[in-house]
């Protein structure tokens, strides 16, 4: 059975939902962030960056980060459509998730980690107001990105929904206007309405599911 390592309201939460959307059966084992339980010597031993998501397989080998492993669950159950057909879709739908990871994660992490970025303390309020401008600026090209669309890429439900919906939860979360954000927020709601997704987002107790 596949082993997904997990925190709630992490960025865990895109491969947790494409696991709910591969149908496949799995377990999960929750990982306190916020008491220092990915730095524990068992859990490094899963993964040695210290983060989550990572996904363990039934051979006993790890997968980690979520384009992987959102990557994984869609070449493994092709069934379910999270990763294209078509080479040129496939490419793209994983460009898009390496956007996601590479650009619009650490524009997050530059608001409540500045440490990660830049040794002078003095710095740190500016590392957070440009990681808040980056981050926004990033929320605001998802809602262009999605308009005119039912999902991410299209008509097609694929891996880069899990991922995208992710960044709004914490655009929520730090108070970021993204009801503003009038086709972002349309495609939240039928991400909602989604049985997988509001699965696990009643299961990890989301913030969006306050404001469903």
């Amino acid at each position: 059975m596949l082993t997904l390592f997990f925190s709630p309201g992490a960025c865990s939460m895109a491969s947790h939902i494409g696991l709910e959307e591969s149908g496949a059966a799995f377990e999960l084992k929750p990982v306190a962030l916020a008491k220092g339980e990915q730095r524990s010597p068992e859990y490094l031993k899963i993964n040695p960056r210290g983060k989550v998501p990572a996904l363990r397989l039934e051979d006993g080998s790890v997968l980690t980060e979520n384009t992987a492993i959102l990557t994984y669950l869609g070449l493994r159950f092709p069934e379910k459509g999270l990763i294209p057909q078509d080479p040129a879709a496939a490419a793209r739908c994983i460009s898009m998730m390496a956007w996601l990871s590479n650009w619009v994660h650490p524009s997050f992490t530059h608001i409540f980690r500045p440490e990660r970025f830049c040794t002078d303390s003095n710095a740190f309020p500016a590392v957070k107001e440009a990681g808040k401008a980056n981050f926004w600026a990033a929320l605001q090209e998802i809602d262009g990105l999605v308009a005119g669309k039912s999902w991410m890429q299209g008509e097609q439900f694929t891996a880069c929904d899990p991922y995208a919906l992710v960044f709004y939860g914490w655009g929520k979360r730090i108070e970021l206007p993204v009801k503003e954000l009038a086709n972002y927020t349309a495609w939240k709601h039928r991400m909602i309405e989604r049985p997988a997704v509001r699965k696990v987002l009643e299961r990890e107790q989301n913030i969006l599911m306050k404001a469903a």
